[in-house]
């Protein structure tokens, strides 16, 4: 049975002598791994469609443990724009990297997902904005539609309206004095605000941030993600916070 959808390529890895299996998140299949026969052969007629962070029309045939990639149109070759800066790719590589472990059921469909990840892409090389902040901004993004939203503004153990001083990765977020858990950072106010703001999407105050409060958001971001991921992303370590 043939079935069409858009998906990003997250990573591919060989098979065989000439073909390649390609892990895709698609917009109605959820994640979805397929073999792409004949690939690595200088006549493939895939090309380089169907290499990470290209944006791509797929016909795929369904097989009984891997689907097969019958076509592949180019919609965005988002990884033309990522390619020629290192912060920006680098970036990019940790949004696949998590989409990869935060879409872990195959065939399950995720479309706020993959339209997160398409948006998130697009900011990335639009350039417009800092690489660590668009990162850091799709991270708490995609958490909170896996259902890990972080709690800024409210205590995340008894719903007490803040501000508050304390945050804790393994309480979902910020904790008021009662609830504080021993272990928890205690960011500065303008830190919480920037955190606030990147999952909100306000970008004039995050652009108006400190740098130092950036960077601070930045490392408790990262530890929120390793908390909920269980274990820290590869991709994360090369990636200058």
């Amino acid at each position: 049975m043939l079935y069409r959808d858009e998906a990003i390529v997250l990573r591919t890895h060989k098979l065989g002598e000439a073909d390649r299996i390609i892990t895709l998140l698609t917009r109605q299949h959820g994640r979805v791994r397929a073999v792409a026969k004949g690939v690595r052969r200088t006549t493939s007629r895939f090309g380089s469609r169907l290499e990470p962070f290209t944006h791509v029309d797929l016909q795929l045939a369904e097989g009984r443990s891997l689907d097969v990639i019958t076509q592949a149109e180019t919609i965005t070759p988002f990884s033309s724009g990522l390619g020629l800066d290192y912060d920006r790719y680098t970036a990019g590589t940790v949004m696949l990297e998590t989409a990869d472990r935060l879409v872990a059921e195959e065939k399950e469909p995720s479309v706020q997902q993959f339209l997160l990840l398409v948006g998130g892409l697009r900011a990335m090389v639009a350039g417009g904005r800092g690489p660590g902040q668009v990162l850091d901004s799709y991270l708490l993004r995609s958490l909170a539609v896996a259902g890990y939203a972080p709690s800024f503004e409210h205590c995340a153990r008894c719903g007490l309206e803040g501000p508050h001083r304390w945050f804790n990765p393994s309480m979902g977020g910020m904790l008021c004095s009662t609830c504080r858990m021993p272990g928890s950072a205690s960011p500065a106010p303008e830190t919480v605000a920037v955190l606030g703001a990147l999952l909100a999407g306000d970008w004039p105050v995050v652009e108006a941030a400190d740098a130092r409060h950036l960077r601070e958001a930045s490392g408790l971001v990262s530890a929120y993600l390793a908390w909920h991921l269980e274990r820290a992303l590869r991709s994360l370590a090369y990636v200058e916070r």
